[in-house]
């Protein structure tokens, strides 16, 4: 019996030695005397915490008491004997909070599902046979010898499609009856050369022509991790991640792994693939720029160094107030994360900046983003009327061509509007960028906030592969 004043310690139970004893001191019923000198048992009895570190440390884990007390005692109510006892050594009845129960292991069948479903298509297609012929025998008045000829060269041809044992031993009348089997097939040979059969295929799942892919598989050799699958299938997992934006349970039932292997691939190519293709959005030099410009822009803008514009992308709502606050953008009506790309006048995407919030102005993402690190006096900065930052290029001495504000509703004049169609027919070439860019559906689409950690590098990649593709702009494009 436990010490006077004791309680049983867990959360909600009232069970304590003085109601015990209150207990005992009454009549029975039953035998009309005092329960102490009565054969009836006791309701409960309180056991204390065993003295072994790891059993005490079962208890307290098992109660889960912020504060537990110096003496812990447990009444017989919390345990599935009524008492510690080797099987059942720990509380875990009435506990005081929801506890999840306890996983019990499935049973396998060991039976043979694809067995079992030939034996009874065997056995229904012979009964069925065998109907037809009595009913044949029975309306049939022809000859008794033509009769029994039929039916030894039915049952003849039954026996060769079901029961010859000549066809059971080929190979390929075997089918697996195991998933482990079929995924250890599948495992054999490598998913992407069943996937990848050509460039449609190649830009449909990854977004980059096929030989371009297999080049990049090959460079990404080295950088391997310690997973059973190809590169190869390891890459074009994380590409058909970012090109379709497919659920992991889909990736991972494709490529015949489990999801959570199939998301610690995708987290580990998308760092290696930042690192590796970083190199890929190289800022050109002006002489690289002005002898792969354009005719259009030759004609009428020859000192154009870049295009900017700003682009986002749908975000999931997130549950911090501040950052819902912070990434709301009001031209959407949605959560969004904002970014600035800025593309050469042949089409190249020179530059992209991280991801912020929607709140965030061209402006203040130009400023904070690092591009005007890259520009030198005397280059000319192509934008739309929302960049607000000729006093910002100024003082580089940088020029900022940008369409023509209308003021106090007065109309533009011819000038104007001719100047503004120009800078728009060659403007448009940065949408065709951002078009590109978000061809792949991880950005098009609505961004979880699991990767918004990985949002700045999953921007960089995208980036990067659409500079693998071909010309965004042709030799004969005005």
């Amino acid at each position: 019996m436990a010490p006077c004043g004791s309680t049983c310690a867990v959360v909600g139970c009232t069970n304590n030695t003085r109601k015990l004893k209150d207990f005992m001191n009454g009549t029975c019923f039953q035998h009309k005397r005092t329960r102490l000198t009565c054969c009836c048992p006791a309701p409960y009895a309180l056991h204390s915490m065993p003295k072994d570190e790891t059993k005490t440390r079962a208890w307290l884990a098992a109660l889960k008491l912020k504060n537990p007390p110096k003496r812990v005692y447990v009444c017989s109510y919390h345990f599935i004997d009524r008492k510690p006892t080797e099987l059942n050594p720990n509380p875990e009845l009435f506990l005081g909070y929801e506890r999840q129960p306890v996983k019990k292991r499935r049973k396998l069948n060991r039976c043979n599902n694809l067995e079992v479903q030939a034996n009874s298509r065997t056995s229904a297609s012979t009964s069925d046979i065998e109907v037809q012929l009595e009913q044949q025998e029975s309306h049939c008045s022809g000859d008794a010898s033509s009769d029994t000829t039929i039916k030894s060269v039915t049952k003849c041809s039954v026996q060769t499609q079901w029961e010859d044992p000549a066809l059971l031993h080929h190979g390929y009348a075997k089918l697996p009856t195991n998933s482990k089997e079929v995924r250890h097939q599948a495992t054999q040979c490598s998913v992407a050369h069943n996937i990848l059969l050509n460039d449609s295929d190649s830009l449909l799942y990854t977004g980059i022509p096929l030989e371009t892919f297999n080049t990049l598989v090959s460079v990404l050799e080295q950088f391997a991790g310690s997973f059973k699958m190809s590169t190869r299938d390891q890459v074009l997992l994380t590409l058909m991640k970012l090109r379709l934006n497919l659920m992991i349970g889909d990736l991972s039932r494709r490529f015949f792994i489990s999801e959570s292997l199939s998301s610690k691939i995708i987290s580990y190519w998308i760092d290696k693939l930042e690192e590796v293709l970083r190199n890929l959005i190289p800022w050109l030099p002006r002489e690289t720029i002005r002898a792969t410009m354009p005719l259009a822009f030759k004609t009428n803008y020859p000192k154009t160094t870049c295009i900017l514009d700003c682009s986002e992308s749908l975000l999931q709502k997130p549950k911090n107030l501040d950052s819902r606050g912070e990434s709301y953008s009001h031209y959407y009506s949605h959560n969004t994360v904002k970014y600035l790309v800025s593309i050469a006048p042949c089409g190249l995407i020179m530059f992209i900046s991280a991801a912020y919030g929607g709140r965030c102005s061209d402006k203040f993402i130009t400023m904070d983003s690092g591009i005007l690190e890259y520009l030198q006096p005397g280059d000319e900065v192509m934008a739309d009327r929302g960049f607000t930052i000729r006093d910002i290029l100024f003082e580089r001495k940088v020029h900022l061509v940008i369409p023509s504000f209308t003021k106090k509703g007065a109309q533009l004049t011819e000038e104007q509007v001719t100047s503004t169609r120009r800078i728009a027919n060659v403007r448009i070439h940065v949408e065709r960028a951002i078009r590109r860019i978000k061809v792949f559906k991880i950005l098009s689409q609505v961004v979880p906030i699991s990767l918004v950690p990985k949002v700045d590098k999953i921007l960089r990649i995208c980036s990067a592969l659409v500079n693998l593709r071909g010309d965004l702009i042709r030799d004969g494009e005005q």
